[in-house]
């Protein structure tokens, strides 16, 4: 898959899911540090990549635009993880997430368990 990883997540994070075989990149490595979200969204959404993300700002301004991409994974519960441990609880889960993020969906890391909402978003 491809991804981009947010600028509240460490560059690791990103390598680590690259060194896994995916296409991932930081918004540093895109000069998009501090640029707001809706760059950040147009930038995945012209590379056909899933925001990695523990900012919950992306969800509401889908949910504004009810648009159907980028897909993102929000990571905002499990954030306190080290950067090979969040890339391992991702990996781990990507069998069952990736067909849901091709689609277009929000996929939430929680102390429990994961929650996926098809996009658009109601």
């Amino acid at each position: 898959m491809n991804f981009l990883v947010d600028e509240n997540l460490s560059p690791r994070v990103a390598e680590l899911l690259a060194k896994a075989g995916h296409d991932a990149v930081h918004v540093r490595d895109l000069k998009a540090t501090s640029a707001p979200d809706s760059t950040i969204m147009a930038l995945a959404a012209a590379d056909a990549r899933v925001i990695i993300s523990a900012d919950t700002d992306f969800g509401a301004l889908l949910a504004y635009a009810r648009a159907k991409e980028p897909s993102v994974v929000l990571v905002r519960e499990i954030v306190e993880l080290r950067p090979p441990d969040m890339a391992n609880v991702i990996l781990g889960h990507l069998d069952v997430l990736e067909p849901h993020l091709r689609a277009g969906a929000i996929a939430t890391f929680t102390a429990t368990g994961i929650r996926v909402r098809a996009l658009p978003l109601r």
